[in-house]
């Protein structure tokens, strides 16, 4: 009998035949959908497809035991390859194997200083900007496999979504995407149908990778010329990660740890590179499949993944290159259609929701899509969230004022939040001329957050004085009190 220790520490796949099943053949889905796509990475990249396969293999089996978010896939991936091919184009492979092993160090350290504590900068708009444009970049990666094919490819694309939209009416206990893979690629190769297939994208491996040092000189000059691309992929690697697992979390309402992700994906990635791989990071739409399409929720799903993707190149290659390309942009279409958030360019939506956070969305998704770069338009996006944030609370900042009876007093009340944005405004609303000789300034309703402020502050007081007026500050609370104290007077060069 197991001790309720072990039973607590067990995982569910263990002690459930349904979540077993479940995240078996999720696997295998992701498996067989992960090597068309690994190949197109390899060609971006400039390298051999093996080399992408084998990349997505070791990052996939590594990154279901150190990552931080179950269920999530990480394979070789499109951006990683943009990065890195110039390396490769104008250095050699064993420089980009190189940069991939220094990327994960990079990594690694950056998990460990706290760089996932980032992410909650990441405004909701945003990610929803990230979830259309990660929609509409697969989707238009499909375009390709859809322009100037046979015939036959259209009505079998039709029919794998009819299969994935109506299957699961008459059963979820196998996945609708591997029961249209199964069906399609019977269809084409007992009727003889002439169509693109996955043999048609590249050689298959016949063998297993093998690890070893990459072939560079241990120099300085080695370090600099690969620093630049093994940071630039650490960032964007990093980036793309933590998004899918954010994204990951709303969907199967669980938490995950970021910095171990962010360690994981360097741990990964290091592995990758010491076996010959091109490096790489989360995969969107190969989690997509997995969590959302098949409803796996572990981490056998994600090691599974990579293991049936080269079990399934090495020993079942003759079989898996006559799966038709059209079977996989059916399962992708889908995949897009499902990732695609339609609520929140419903019409209803969009009359609720303020301007200012329909532009954020709109920009993160144009500059994705213009960039083909998830990072570029995260990064775009929160800054564009930012100053629309910043000019929304600086319109909240307001002063009354109220004169005394003897009209010898006048207290100038402020409300708001004082910052940068709002400050700046603030040394007009005074009347520095009209005032009586004595002012008040009430910060009661107010709070203080930066420097620009307190010379605002300063600005203020400096008017009235010049005009032989007194002025006093009160309501400051303690942070804003502390903060005004020690700035106060040593912010102006003359002073």
């Amino acid at each position: 009998m197991p001790t309720p220790a072990f039973s607590a520490l067990r995982p569910d796949w263990l002690s459930d035949p349904k979540v077993w099943r479940t995240e078996i053949l999720a696997g295998l889905v992701v498996g067989l959908a992960l090597i068309p796509e690994a190949i197109s990475f390899s060609i971006i990249a400039g390298v051999d497809p093996a080399i992408g396969l084998f990349a997505s293999f070791t990052m996939a089996v590594t990154i279901s035991v150190v990552g931080g978010r179950r269920a999530m896939i990480s394979a070789a991936t499109g951006a990683v390859a943009l990065v890195i091919a110039p390396l490769n184009r104008e250095h050699g492979f064993g420089y980009l194997v190189a940069a991939v092993v220094l990327a994960g160090a990079f990594q690694i350290v950056l998990g460990v200083l706290g760089v996932a504590k980032l992410m909650r900068f990441v405004p909701r708009s945003v990610m929803v900007g990230f979830v259309n444009a990660l929609a509409i970049l697969v989707f238009m990666a499909q375009v390709p496999e859809m322009h100037d094919v046979p015939w036959a490819v259209y009505p079998l694309i039709l029919g794998g979504l009819a299969l994935m939209v109506f299957f699961p009416k008459v059963t979820k206990a196998v996945p609708a995407p591997l029961v249209s893979i199964v069906v399609l690629t019977a269809i084409t190769v007992a009727a003889g149908i002439a169509v693109p297939t996955v043999g048609d994208k590249g050689e298959l491996p016949s063998s297993l990778p093998a690890p070893g040092l990459p072939d560079v000189p241990f120099t300085w000059a080695t370090l600099t010329t690969i620093a630049p691309y093994a940071l630039a992929m650490a960032l964007v690697g990093l980036m793309e990660s933590l998004m899918t697992a954010k994204l990951v979390d709303e969907i199967t309402d669980t938490h995950s740890s970021k910095t171990r992700e962010s360690v994981g994906q360097g741990i990964a990635n290091i592995v990758t590179g010491f076996f010959g791989g091109m490096g790489g990071c989360a995969m969107i739409g190969q989690t997509m499949i997995n969590v959302r399409v098949s409803g796996a929720r572990t981490r056998l799903s994600t090691f599974l993944a990579g293991a049936f993707l080269l079990v399934l190149c090495v020993v079942f290659g003759p079989v898996v290159s006559d799966i038709p390309m059209a079977a996989l942009v059916a399962v992708m279409v889908m995949v897009c259609f499902a990732t695609f958030d339609w609520h929140s360019v419903a019409p209803k939506t969009l009359k609720r929701m303020p301007a200012g956070e329909i532009v954020v969305m709109v920009v993160t998704v144009v500059c994705v899509v213009a960039t083909h770069n998830l990072a570029i338009g995260v990064v775009v996006g929160t800054i564009t969230a930012m100053v629309v944030f910043a000019q929304r609370v600086a319109h909240f900042t307001n002063v009354t004022s109220v004169t005394a009876p003897d009209g010898g007093s006048v207290v100038h009340s402020v409300t708001g939040e004082l910052f940068f944005a709002s400050s700046n405004d603030l040394v007009t609303q005074f009347d520095y001329a009209k005032d009586p000789d004595r002012v008040v300034i009430d910060l009661s309703a107010a709070h203080i957050w930066d420097a620009s402020t307190v010379a605002a502050l300063d600005a203020i007081t400096t008017k009235y004085r010049q005009r032989g007026k007194t002025v006093e500050i009160i309501g400051l609370n303690r942070p804003s009190a502390e903060r005004y104290e020690r700035l106060s007077g040593g912010l102006s060069s003359t002073d």
